[in-house]
């Protein structure tokens, strides 16, 4: 089952990376997201995927069992879940607000505050 998930983080990792590279601001939006989603499956995956023993520490011990579950990687994917989706909603605003301003999604017409005449960047250094 590991080895499934660590194609489906691979896969999401490399999806994020081709939104994040387009110069559409939706896209790059929807890049963010996946990137969240892609950490949050790795971060679950790492902390072991079991169903067998609970993460339930019995009466007298100061440890879990064997091959328990680590309830700490689930509890830190809540948060970053609640984080992931304040991120997107106020990125999605500041979106749509530059959308309405400059009336464009691509970046390359989003310039505004370069001259026109302005040299363009070094393309290598």
């Amino acid at each position: 089952m590991e080895v499934a998930l660590a194609g489906l983080i691979g896969v999401f990792f490399a999806v994020a990376v081709y939104l994040l590279l387009s110069r559409s601001i939706i896209r790059m939006l929807l890049g963010v997201v996946v990137l969240g989603n892609a950490v949050n499956l790795m971060i679950f995956t790492v902390g072991r995927l079991t169903v067998e023993i609970p993460p339930i520490v019995p009466a007298g011990d100061y440890l879990p069992l064997e091959g328990s579950a680590n309830p700490l990687p689930q509890a830190l994917i809540l948060t970053a879940i609640v984080i992931g989706f304040a991120l997107f909603a106020f990125l999605l605003v500041l979106g749509y607000r530059a959308y309405q301003e400059l009336d464009a999604d691509n970046t390359d017409t989003m310039r505004l505050a370069e001259p026109p005449e302005a040299p363009r960047p070094p393309l290598s250094y």
